[in-house]
């Protein structure tokens, strides 16, 4: 098959495997809706326009449009413009809740579901122990002789529980000299290097790549493990505009991307999957469903961060009416969601725009 037959499946696939978790976030909301006896009208597989209906049950439209992603499910009364029995707005508080948050529930558990199945797979990791994964030529653990397969046991006698508790304390010591010791095949080690305080793109002060050393486990053991991954997914998240400001990480690892720079980073994992199905047959396809576990549950989180046009920030409108019985006037709510979505509209654009001048390299 030659590049652009290749180039156009690529494409192709994404579309479809992405398009599918923008489905379940709708299918989410749908679930909620009607278990909370909101009617929906219209449930639609991919955008408007539409192209027909397929059927029509318990007064839905089931319809299939012509733009071919994704989908979205409307509800009666959802911009408050209906206040009769079985719209969104004459639902209780708590059922209008529950109906916000179904759709990001629905992308959380699919993440972490995919997680799971990754985990009986590939093992789950021990996230009190870290391993030195990678390390990069002619970086300061490269000359201070630290190796792959390292466990990482203390930084100037600080012991070494996590990822995040090895960036914080190499943080706070760039450009010092440091004394890391290592557990190789048994045998501890004890080694002395001085992390960089400025380091080339997609590096880090060290020059390592680190990761949670893992354990093998059936699916039932993997759950509970999955889901501790996903809300650390989320934490991981929320922290970053923290150690962008502390300088823990560089402006680049803090990139925000679009759906453009989503699909290059797809590309890149598809060519990783493909590199690593040549040496191991059993591990074909693996990179390529974390990919979109990651993606799912950061649909997931972003969906429910406080700002107006998403769930959350719907659900941030919804807050003084559920506590204190004090509704925010929906022409007012309607007013500030149209504003905000403008200007995530435009946001998106922008994004498009920086990721095809500047196309996403994730570090190999």
């Amino acid at each position: 098959m030659n590049a652009i037959g290749s180039t156009a499946i690529t494409i192709l696939e994404f579309i479809l495997a992405f398009g599918a978790l923008v489905l379940l976030h709708e299918l989410g909301h749908f679930f909620a809706a009607r278990l909370s006896k909101i009617e929906v009208e219209e449930f639609g597989l991919g955008y408007p326009p539409r192209m027909l209906r397929l059927f029509r049950a318990g007064g839905t439209d089931f319809t299939l449009n012509w733009i071919p992603f994704g989908g979205f499910c409307r509800m009666k009364g959802e911009n408050g413009e209906v206040t009769e029995p079985g719209s969104f707005l004459a639902a209780r508080p708590s059922r209008r809740l529950l109906t916000l948050l179904g759709g990001p529930l629905t992308n959380l558990l699919v993440g972490m579901l995919i997680i799971s199945f990754l985990f009986t797979r590939i093992g789950s990791p021990d996230p009190s122990s870290v391993v030195v994964a990678a390390v990069t030529e002619d970086t300061p653990a490269a000359a201070a002789g630290i190796l792959p397969g390292d466990l990482i046991q203390s930084v100037n006698n600080v012991q070494i529980t996590s990822m995040d508790a090895l960036s914080k304390v190499i943080s706070s010591h760039l450009g010092q000299e440091v004394e890391i010791v290592l557990l190789r095949e048994g045998v501890a080690l004890s080694i002395k290097v001085t992390p960089r305080a400025e380091w080339p793109e997609n590096q880090g002060p060290l020059g390592i790549t680190i990761m949670n050393p893992s354990q093998k486990v059936n699916f039932i053991q993997a759950l509970p493990r999955a889901f501790i991954a996903t809300l650390d997914q989320g934490y991981q998240l929320l922290m970053v505009p923290v150690r962008l400001i502390s300088g823990q990480i560089a402006p680049s690892e803090a990139r925000m991307v679009s759906v453009k720079g989503i699909y290059d980073i797809y590309a890149q994992v598809q060519t990783l999957d493909k590199q690593e199905a040549v040496e191991n047959p059993a591990m074909a396809g693996l990179n390529t469903l974390y990919f979109f576990a990651i993606i799912s549950i950061a649909l997931g989180f972003t969906n429910l961060l406080p700002i107006p046009a998403l769930d959350g920030g719907r659900i941030l409108f919804l807050l003084p009416e559920l506590f204190f019985k004090k509704k925010i006037p929906p022409a007012l709510e309607g007013k500030v969601h149209m504003v905000f979505y403008a200007l995530l509209l435009t946001l998106m654009v922008l994004l498009v725009i920086n990721d095809i001048v500047n196309p996403v390299i994730i570090p190999k």
